[in-house]
């Protein structure tokens, strides 16, 4: 081969090798356009897939980042919300707690306010207004007496009631149930081997304010100690020279004060079974007589005419005048309020700094008798809710009354009467206050000067229901 040949092939094979590299060329072309289609139309197969199985559009995409973003935000804000709740419940916490302190000092205040006014005798609960006249229908009757009621006293408890009548005998009742649980007995007199008990009419009766002791007095001069429980007698206490009229418990002591018709007033310890003192002051037979927590009882004089304290420390007495009849019945309201009745038909209300009554209500019970020959119908019986505004009184023209005592004891008001014939000879407001217990008769319990023969003999209980208000207030 010529060198021209020579040099001509390596230029075909070179030709021929750049027309095969052209081919490669346009292949590789062809093949990145191909890829280029079949990418595109790749992409369109991802695309119909994508809408087949629900794929996010960009937009969710971008909702779904920024929920993303939110819950990364809540959990690093977790802690400090879970921080913020235990501030917040710790803050309501001590809002309760000092909302409860605030309510006990209160409470704390506010009794201690009581305490205060009660030991200077100035408590006065307002409570009259809530009460509500009982239907005749709702008053209980319970019979079991012969004779007229004379007395009576109620348990601290409110749980039973004591009655004492002119037939001797003396009756524990159920409140609840209105049975008798206990029956003392009428005793003849000298006569040897019989248990204790009274021979002559009981003119009164007192229970310590424990609830362990029932005192009751007679007309034989005789003074006889119970214990309340089970009635089982336990001392005798005599030195009265004529009938016990009045007796009262020092309240939270054994401490006892007894009056008579001999005039004296009596101090006895029952706790000891022990006589104490004997004071003198009123001119004619005492009446009644009570007594409350301080070492001091008040007496009605009956004819004299006077109310006196009784200072048993200082052996001293406060005489105090106002009715014009004979002074028959006397409650304390309170350490320093007292109320009292007469037979000239008067109610008085009486503060012991005071020697004339704050109040006299005069013909309390209306008037009796013939047209120019009236005359007031008797109070043979009073009665106050201790420290409150609330007062009751009974007579013999069918009704007992109840009263409301004005702001400091100022004026009384009547609220309403109850219907009951006979002679009230004893009234008593529960403990509580939630009833009434008269003892009715148809005679009065010091004598015999009228007779009602339609009367029952009887403890009539007297629920006192209290409408919906707001709370008591104290003056």
């Amino acid at each position: 081969m010529s060198a021209t040949a020579a040099a001509r092939k390596p230029g075909k094979q070179a030709s021929r090798a750049g027309a095969a590299a052209e081919p490669s060329k346009r292949r590789r072309k062809a093949n990145s356009a191909g890829d280029r289609k079949k990418l595109k139309d790749g992409g369109k197969m991802n695309e119909e897939i994508s809408s087949d199985s629900e794929a996010e559009s960009p937009a969710q995409g971008k909702i779904e980042e920024e929920e993303e973003e939110e819950l990364e935000e809540t959990v690093q804000e977790k802690k400090l919300r879970l921080a913020k709740l235990y501030l917040e419940q710790l803050r309501q916490q001590e809002e309760e707690k000092a909302e409860a302190r605030e309510f006990e000092e209160d409470q704390v205040a506010g009794r201690l306010k009581e305490d205060v006014l009660e030991q200077r005798g100035q408590l006065q609960k307002s409570v009259a207004k809530e009460i509500q006249a009982p239907a005749p229908d709702d008053i209980r009757v319970l019979r079991g007496h012969q004779l007229s009621i004379t007395c009576l006293v109620i348990t601290p408890d409110d749980l039973a009631i004591f009655s004492a009548a002119k037939d001797c005998t003396i009756i524990k009742w159920s409140v609840e149930s209105g049975q008798k649980l206990h029956v003392i007995p009428r005793v003849k007199k000298d006569t040897e081997g019989q248990p204790p008990g009274h021979c002559t009419h009981i003119l009164c009766m007192a229970i310590s304010s424990d609830g362990k002791y029932l005192a009751s007095g007679d007309r034989s001069k005789l003074i006889l100690i119970w214990e309340a429980e089970s009635c089982q007698h336990l001392y005798t206490f005599t030195g009265h020279r004529d009938a016990v009229s009045g007796l009262a418990f020092r309240k939270g002591t054994h401490q006892l004060y007894s009056t008579s018709h001999d005039r004296s007033v009596k101090v006895w310890n029952v706790a000891e079974n022990s006589y104490v003192e004997t004071l003198f002051g009123h001119q004619d037979a005492v009446a009644a007589l009570d007594a409350l927590s301080r070492e001091c009882c008040v007496t009605a004089g009956g004819r004299d005419g006077t109310v006196r304290v009784w200072k048993i420390p200082e052996e001293s007495q406060l005489v105090f005048y106002g009715h014009q009849g004979s002074i028959d019945c006397i409650h304390l309201i309170n350490e320093g309020h007292m109320v009292s009745g007469a037979d000239d038909g008067s109610v008085a209300l009486w503060s012991l700094s005071k020697k004339r009554p704050l109040v006299l209500h005069r013909e309390a019970h209306g008037l009796q008798g013939m047209p120019g020959l009236e005359q007031p119908f008797w109070v043979s019986s009073v009665a106050a809710l201790l420290n409150t505004d609330l007062v009751a009184t009974g007579s013999h023209n069918n009704c007992v009354k109840l009263w409301q005592c004005g702001e400091g004891f100022q004026h009384l008001d009547p609220l309403f009467d109850i219907p009951l014939v006979g002679f009230i000879n004893s009234l008593k407001f529960s403990s509580s206050g939630d009833f009434l217990v008269a003892g009715v008769g148809q005679e009065h319990r010091l004598g015999r000067w009228w007779r009602i023969k339609e009367a029952q003999n009887s403890v009539c209980i007297i629920p006192l229901r209290r409408v919906a208000g707001p709370p008591a207030s104290s003056s």
